[in-house]
């Protein structure tokens, strides 16, 4: 079983979670407006009325004020007061009846305009810092154009300004609007072009919604600025612009340097400058006292010249005296080391002599002829070994240790 804060609370789910936010078409009846801001009316047709409320927070951007009586189109959540039991609308927005017409044909040629690429960042042109004559299309009777005027005067007064005078709300105007910017784009007398007008409603900004003020403004060779109506207010010519500002008196600021911020950046730039100069002169001045310095007499750099010639003469008298004293010190030591190595080379070689000489004294063949030996040679000189070489009757040569003698073989074995 169901209490009825239950049911209700069920029911309010349910319609919320089966109706969608929708446009609903009505008469507002018995419309009250509370201190807290809050509207509350009855939408009502020939056969039945429902309950709505539109918060503070909703109704504070509406730009128009409705009235009993009031044929309107509201965008709203069903939904179910729970307190009460009551069904009601709570209204997210409201527009007077027969603009949702408006509105379709507005999204129509955005998404076809879009699909043909006018909206595209790559042909917007970009704004010229400095222009040197900027453009106006809008009404001369325009509160708009004051603005833009005012503006312009305060920020670069003598920036010169051309009007293009044109209808800017009725019928007919978007063709004169389209007449203003062809012929401000034959003259191609200005930098920058500024379409604008004041706030309204759809139907006053229609004209800046036509296909064919949005293809004049996508042809215009000079870049377009647009500021139509207010910051909320949205136009096909927006899109298509090279540029679009919330008013126009941004539109204004938006193409106009400011004189103030200008003059600001020249006194920082000249400030800078200034600085920059006095700093280069003061480096040069320094620079031009280290020179100084520097600079001497051709005479004393002679002099000084003459004097860095004596240390560097006395210098090499020094250190060629080391030089030759350290050679002469060496061939002293070399001559000392070949002494040594001579003294010992012929000590060695007495040494070896004498180990030569005693041999040779052992191997003397007088030593061994001293001893009784004797030596026997034949007629040609040839010393007798071996008694088979001699012959009976053959004359030999006898030496002694001391003499000889001659002999002749009278026998043999």
């Amino acid at each position: 079983m169901l209490s009825v804060t239950e049911l209700n609370r069920l029911t309010r789910e349910l319609l919320e979670q089966t109706f969608p936010l929708l446009w609903v078409k009505g008469e507002i009846s018995n419309l009250r407006r509370y201190d807290s801001g809050h509207w509350y009316f009855v939408l009502k047709d020939a056969g039945a009325q429902a309950r709505c409320v539109m918060f503070r927070h909703k109704n504070q951007y509406l730009d128009w004020k409705p009235e009993d009586g009031t044929q309107v189109e509201v965008r709203a959540l069903v939904t179910l007061y729970e307190a009460r039991g009551e069904f009601q609308l709570n209204v997210e927005a409201m527009r007077r009846a027969g603009l949702g017409a408006l509105f379709e044909a507005f999204e129509r040629l955005k998404a076809k305009l879009a699909g043909e690429g006018l909206f595209d960042a790559a042909h917007k042109k970009p704004l010229p810092p400095f222009p040197g004559r900027i453009g106006i299309v809008t009404s001369p009777a325009a509160a708009a154009l004051r603005d833009v005027l005012t503006t312009l005067k305060r920020r670069m007064p003598a920036t010169p300004v051309v009007i293009y005078p044109t209808q800017v709300q009725g019928e007919g105007a978007g063709a004169r609007i389209v007449s203003a910017i062809q012929a401000a784009a034959e003259r191609n007398e200005c930098d920058v072009l500024i379409l604008c007008r004041g706030g309204g409603s759809i139907e006053d900004l229609w004209a800046f919604n036509e296909e064919a003020v949005a293809r004049a403004v996508f042809a215009c060779p000079i870049p377009v600025v647009t500021g139509v109506g207010h910051e909320t207010d949205f136009t096909i010519a927006d899109f298509v612009a090279d540029a679009r500002a919330p008013t126009p008196t941004a539109a204004a600021e938006l193409v106009s340097p400011d004189r103030a911020d200008l003059r600001h950046r020249l006194e920082i730039l000249h400030g800078r400058l200034s600085r920059g100069m006095v700093r280069g002169i003061e480096a040069r001045m320094q620079h031009l006292d280290h020179l100084g310095k520097r600079l001497v007499h051709p005479g004393e750099r002679i002099r000084n010249q003459a004097v860095q010639l004596g240390h560097l003469k006395q210098r090499l008298a020094q250190a060629g005296g080391r030089l030759l004293e350290g050679r002469q010190w060496r061939l002293r030591e070399l001559a000392r080391r070949l002494r040594s190595n001579w003294d010992g080379y012929t000590g060695r070689l007495g040494l070896t002599l004498n180990k030569v000489g005693s041999h040779l004294t052992h191997l003397n063949p007088q030593l061994v002829l001293e001893r009784g030996y004797s030596l026997v040679e034949g007629k040609d000189g040839v010393i007798v070994r071996d008694s088979a070489k001699t012959a009976v009757g053959d004359e030999l040569r006898i030496t002694f240790a001391r003499g000889w003698a001659k002999t002749e073989v009278k026998d043999k074995a």
